[in-house]
C-alpha cells in the first residue's frame, strides 16, 4: 500500500517536472510570438492612426454615391464597426480580389468586407470572420424576348435552363478570380461534361448582370443576394436556377491577425441578430425604392452625377483651379444642393454665405445657382490668401481653409495662437490645432490671455472639415474627376 502511494506522488512530481521543462522550453517561442503579433498587429495599427482602412467593392448595393451622400450595405456596416472601434473609417475599393488578397497580406488594409465565400485555397492566404450573411450561387440568364406574351408558366419554363446538366457545352462568363470558377468545375465534373467558363477581367458581377440582360452574353454566376436586386433594375433576368448549397459570407482579415479577428468577431455575434442588422438588409437587398437609386442620374454607378450642378461646379472650379468633387462635397454639407436654403443665422444659398460675405463677392439673395457657386469660390480663393504661408501643402491648407470658412479666420487664428502657447505645432491642423478650436467652447480656452475673439462653438467647424473630406473621398473612390 505505501509502495503504491509512493509510486502514485513519484508519478505526479516526474509529470509536474516534465510539464515544467515543456513550458520553460515552449515559453521562449510562445512570447515571440505573442509580441511579433503585438509589433505588427492589425489593431495596434488601428488604435495608433485612429483609423480602419478596409477594402469593399463598389456596386449598387455595397458601396456608392447616390445624390450626393456615400451609402452601401458593406459600407454602413462598416461605418457600425468603426463606430464601435471609436475610429474613423477609411475605404479602399478595388473589385480585383486577387489584388485586394495582395494589399491585405501587405498590410496596407486591415480587413476585405465583401462578403467572401470560403474556400480552401482562400484559407491558405486569409482568415475569415464568422459568417456575416448566407447566400448561395444562382445562375443569371435573359428570359425570352417575348416573355411577357407567353400565357403559361409552364411554356415560360422550357425557354430557361432549370437542371445544372442543361449546362452543358454552354459559355458561362464569370467575373475573375471569384468562387464562382471552381463551382463551375465541381459543376462540369458532377454532371460529367464540360462548361465553357470565361473569366471576365474586366467587368464585375454587375456590370456581367446587366450584359445579360443586354443580350451581349448568355450567361453569368452571381451570389443569389445580389442576383435579386439587380433583378429589380433588369425585369428581362431570370436568377431562379442555384448551381450550389447555400454559403457562408464573410469579411477576411489578414493571416495570423488573431486579436483583430476575435474583435471583428465578438462584434458581429453582436451585432447579426440585431434589429438594426434586419433593417439594414432589407434596406439594399428587399427595398422595392432600390430599384430608384441605381435608375438615377446621381448615382455613381449609373449616372455617375453628384448632383444636378456638376457642369457649373466643374466649369468654376477648373477656373479657381480646385477639384471640383471636394467644392461639391462643400455645397451638400452647406445646402444640400438647395439654393434656396437658408440657416437660423442668416446664410443662404447653395455655398450658404452670410450677407455680408455675400456682398462682399457681389451677390445678394437673387442670384442664380452659377453666382452663388462664384461668390463662394471666391471667397474660399480669398481664404487662402489669408492664411499664413508658412502652413505648407494643399491639404493641410484646405483643412484650415475649410475651418475658417465655417468657423471665421479669426477663431482659426486664436486656435493657432493657443496651439502655440501649449508647445503644439500651429501650421498643423489635425491634432494639433484642430484640438484648440474645439476647445474654444471651454472657458479655460476662450478665456485665454492669447485668445482675442472669446467663444465659439468649436465642435461644428471641427466636424465640418471631418465630415467635407470625409465624403470628398468618397467622390474620389467612386465618381470620376
Amino acid at each position: 500500500m505505501i509502495l503504491k502511494v509512493h509510486f502514485k506522488w513519484i508519478l505526479i512530481i516526474i509529470l509536474a517536472g516534465l510539464f515544467l521543462v515543456f513550458c520553460l522550453n515552449t515559453e521562449g517561442w510562445f512570447f515571440k510570438s505573442h509580441n511579433q503579433e503585438s509589433e505588427n498587429s492589425a489593431i495596434k495599427k488601428i488604435r495608433e492612426t485612429g483609423k480602419l482602412i478596409a477594402l469593399t467593392d463598389y456596386n449598387s448595393t455595397n458601396y456608392f454615391i447616390y445624390r450626393g451622400e456615400p451609402m452601401g450595405y458593406q459600407f454602413e456596416l462598416l461605418k457600425l464597426f468603426a463606430d464601435h472601434l471609436g475610429v474613423k473609417l477609411e475605404i479602399v475599393t478595388n473589385n480585383d480580389l486577387n489584388q485586394s488578397f495582395e494589399s491585405l497580406r501587405n498590410d496596407e488594409i486591415d480587413i476585405i468586407a465583401i462578403g467572401l465565400a470560403k474556400t480552401n485555397e482562400r484559407k491558405e492566404i486569409i482568415d475569415f470572420t464568422i459568417p456575416m450573411d448566407q447566400t448561395r450561387q444562382v445562375l443569371v440568364q435573359r428570359k425570352p424576348d417575348n416573355w411577357r406574351k407567353i400565357k403559361t408558366m409552364d411554356e415560360l419554363e422550357s425557354y430557361l435552363i432549370r437542371e445544372p446538366l442543361e449546362l452543358a457545352e454552354k459559355t458561362v462568363v464569370i467575373q475573375k478570380n471569384t468562387s464562382f470558377k471552381d463551382r463551375l468545375i465541381n459543376l462540369a465534373s458532377e454532371i460529367g461534361d464540360s462548361i465553357n467558363i470565361v473569366e471576365d477581367a474586366d467587368r464585375e458581377v454587375e456590370e456581367l448582370i446587366a450584359a445579360v440582360a443586354a443580350g451581349e452574353i448568355d450567361y453569368t454566376i452571381s451570389d443569389e443576394n445580389i442576383a435579386l436586386v439587380n433583378r429589380k433594375y433588369f425585369p428581362d433576368i431570370d436568377v431562379k436556377t442555384p448551381i450550389s448549397f447555400t454559403q457562408n459570407l464573410s469579411w477576411a482579415v489578414n493571416k495570423g491577425q488573431d486579436s483583430l479577428l476575435i474583435l471583428v468577431n465578438n462584434w458581429i455575434n453582436g451585432f447579426k441578430n440585431s434589429l438594426t442588422a434586419g433593417l439594414l438588409y432589407n434596406k439594399y437587398f428587399k427595398n422595392p425604392r432600390t430599384i430608384n437609386y441605381a435608375r438615377s442620374e446621381y448615382h455613381s454607378i449609373g449616372g455617375g452625377k453628384i448632383s444636378r450642378y456638376d457642369d457649373i461646379v466643374k466649369e468654376i472650379s477648373q477656373k479657381y483651379d480646385m477639384d471640383w468633387r471636394l467644392v461639391s462635397s462643400i455645397i451638400y454639407q452647406e445646402s444640400g444642393f438647395k439654393p434656396n436654403a437658408k440657416s437660423w443665422v442668416g446664410a443662404y444659398g447653395l455655398m450658404q454665405l452670410m450677407p455680408s460675405t455675400a456682398k462682399m463677392f457681389g451677390i445678394d439673395s437673387l442670384a442664380s445657382p452659377k453666382e452663388q457657386i462664384e461668390a463662394g469660390m471666391k471667397f474660399i480663393q480669398w481664404l487662402d490668401k489669408q492664411i499664413p504661408e508658412e502652413i505648407e501643402g494643399t491639404n493641410e491648407r484646405t483643412k484650415f481653409i475649410l475651418a475658417a470658412y465655417n468657423a471665421g479666420l479669426a477663431h482659426v487664428f486664436d486656435a493657432r495662437r493657443l496651439a502655440e502657447k501649449y508647445k503644439q505645432d500651429p501650421n498643423i491642423w489635425t491634432g494639433s490645432v484642430d484640438t484648440f478650436l474645439l476647445q474654444k467652447s471651454n472657458p479655460k480656452f476662450y478665456r485665454d490671455s492669447v485668445v482675442r475673439y472669446g467663444y465659439c462653438r468649436g465642435e461644428e467647424p471641427y466636424n465640418f472639415v471631418i465630415e467635407i473630406l470625409d465624403r470628398y473621398d468618397h467622390y474620389k473612390n467612386l465618381i470620376k474627376n
